[in-house]
């Protein structure tokens, strides 16, 4: 075992071995003690996985950030968490160090020891009111997760894991790549997704799972290379999204290979509804059925999920966290979903205003902020629109003030929001929809832009 391929990571490989004297050497050289927080800026590397366990080891936190936010948007998280480090690869060195937080340097540590109740992880999503939050994920939220895991792929030694899916997000971290090595698997890690280097790794490495999002699986499906790639040493795909257009499962279907499914959020570590590879075909568009540890309920249809996978609380933020946890332990995810007469879940919608574009989320309100400072403009409301390529998109809806054209309404979020959460489109309209109580009736304003 300690002389087996750990990692696969730009052509070398790191066996289980190297992974533990890395382990071991980065945590008796981490400055922490226990409860303090280390961000990570970089594209997917072993380094970031290194740096996760040495902190598990030493009961601190890793803060990984989303490579793909603006220099703003890194600054209110850094602010929120107050990191006592940040650490990146090569490609952010100048970013992270332009982010006010100590660049991390070798030292002494304190020797204190983790614990499987020490906070590990925490990992920002924006929140409905703009504002990130920080779900708090603990060392025993990731080893039961990771248990959820093997269940959900039937995942064993053997096995061998294909990420390209970003791990600053816990579908890329948490789905496969950390119950990989829970398993005593192998993981080819690639720095970012690319649909050629996709489809040429499952040839010449010939993974046995991987897993995408709606936007990358199209994105392969697309590719000149899919007809000829040979895809036979994938015992399963797994797709990690709320709802997965049958086209792109079909399609992987025809090629002899089932398409799992994985719900769940940030919040939840993310797993906690699985379909499995069996109930693929006979089950095809379900969620699937609750994880083996964890408990899911629907609640007037809302999808509510309890289990020690579940986030301890929000980051500095009791309010957003008495909201979204019940006394006893439930999380209330926001989404809609019914049960079949056979009890697979099936997604129907959000009750949350988030869109989800590409895989990753777009909350509303975020762009609102942004238009609302604009004083050409009087009122303004964001939707989702269908997008072909990333399944949805960010819609703008704006009523003016003053003369504004499209190109200087998108011209607003420059240097200020990531550039995926950018409005695709931008709809001029005389007055946005309301109800009686003056809020502005989304479904009727995605009606009218479907019209427009």
């Amino acid at each position: 075992m300690p002389a087996k391929t750990a990692i696969h990571f730009d052509g070398l490989d790191l066996t289980y071995r190297n992974l533990w004297d890395q382990i071991q050497q980065t945590s008796s050289s981490l400055q922490v003690t226990k409860g303090d927080r280390v961000a990570w800026l970089g594209y997917n590397s072993p380094q970031m996985l290194v740096l996760l366990f040495a902190l598990a080891r030493l009961g601190a936190i890793l803060v990984p950030l989303n490579w793909r936010l603006t220099a703003a948007e890194h600054r209110s998280i850094l602010e929120d968490c107050k990191p006592k480090w940040i650490f990146s690869d090569a490609d952010f060195a100048a970013h992270a160090g332009s982010l006010g937080v100590p660049v991390g340097k070798p030292g002494k540590n304190s020797g204190a020891e983790g614990s499987d109740s020490d906070d590990v992880l925490i990992v920002y999503t924006s929140g409905t009111t703009g504002k990130p939050k920080g779900a708090v994920l603990t060392q025993s939220a990731l080893l039961c997760n990771g248990l959820n895991s093997i269940h959900a792929h039937d995942l064993t030694r053997s096995d061998h894991i294909l990420t390209a899916l970003p791990m600053f997000h816990v579908g890329g971290l948490n789905n496969q790549t950390l119950p990989a090595l829970q398993a005593g698997a192998s993981v080819t890690l690639h720095r970012r997704f690319d649909p050629a280097q996709w489809l040429s790794d499952v040839a010449r490495r010939r993974p046995t799972i991987s897993l995408l999002v709606p936007a990358t699986l199209q994105a392969v499906i697309s590719h000149p290379a899919w007809p000829s790639t040979d895809l036979s040493s994938l015992k399963m795909m797994n797709a990690g999204s709320m709802v997965v257009p049958d086209s792109l499962i079909l399609a992987f279907h025809a090629r002899g290979i089932p398409v799992g499914q994985i719900y769940g959020c940030t919040e939840t570590a993310p797993i906690a509804v699985v379909l499995l590879k069996e109930d693929a075909a006979r089950k095809l568009g379900s969620a699937g059925k609750p994880a083996p540890h964890c408990e899911v309920k629907l609640v007037e249809n809302e999808i509510w999920v309890r289990g020690p996978n579940v986030m301890r609380a929000y980051w500095n933020d009791p309010a957003a966290t008495a909201a979204a946890l019940t006394v006893d332990g439930w999380f209330k995810t926001g989404d809609l979903a019914r049960i079949d007469a056979d009890g697979y879940y099936w997604i129907i919608g959000r009750s949350k205003d988030v869109i989800i574009s590409g895989g990753e989320n777009i909350y509303p309100a975020e762009l609102e902020n942004v238009l609302a400072d604009c004083p050409a403009i009087a009122e303004a409301a964001v939707i989702g629109v269908d997008d072909p390529k990333w399944g949805e998109a960010a819609c703008a809806c704006i009523v003016r003030k003053a003369s504004i054209d499209e190109q200087e309404v998108l011209d607003l979020f420059r240097d200020r929001l990531a550039r995926f959460k950018h409005p695709r489109r931008v709809v001029f309209l005389e007055s946005l929809p309301r109800n009686a109580m003056g809020k502005v009736q989304k479904p009727e304003l995605k009606r009218l832009v479907a019209g427009a």
